[in-house]
């Protein structure tokens, strides 16, 4: 009978285990998405600034309306648009610059930087 009320302490530990556990899992997706969304809008832009009766002010600012309207207008952050060469011709690199929230999207957070390219017509 020494072993009366274990049974409470045992849930408790366990309980705020899991609880960290849950919570943690919660953030590495919160995370993935944001990145996978950041992306996302990159390469919309890149297209978008890459098409021959475009330029780059209509990438960034395609990128900017996406990332807004996604997550939210403070995930924003520095978006830029340049031609860089490549094999195939010029590409369009966009490269969105913006802060990776570590509680949910709000609280500390960590810079992150995605990019984007795509050919440009001629």
């Amino acid at each position: 009978m020494r072993e009366r009320g274990s049974a409470v302490a045992e849930f408790s530990l366990v309980a705020g285990l899991l609880v960290l556990l849950v919570l943690s899992i919660a953030q590495l997706g919160m995370a993935i998405h944001v990145r996978n969304t950041l992306v996302a809008c990159a390469a919309e832009g890149a297209r978008m600034a890459a098409n021959a009766d475009r330029d780059l002010a209509d990438g960034v600012a395609l990128t900017r309306g996406l990332i807004a309207t996604a997550l939210s207008e403070s995930m924003v952050g520095q978006v830029s648009a340049t031609h860089v060469p490549s094999p195939a011709g010029r590409d369009v690199r966009v490269q969105v610059t913006t802060t990776l929230p570590l509680v949910g999207l709000a609280g500390p957070s960590r810079s992150l930087t995605v990019t984007a390219h795509a050919v440009e017509e001629s």
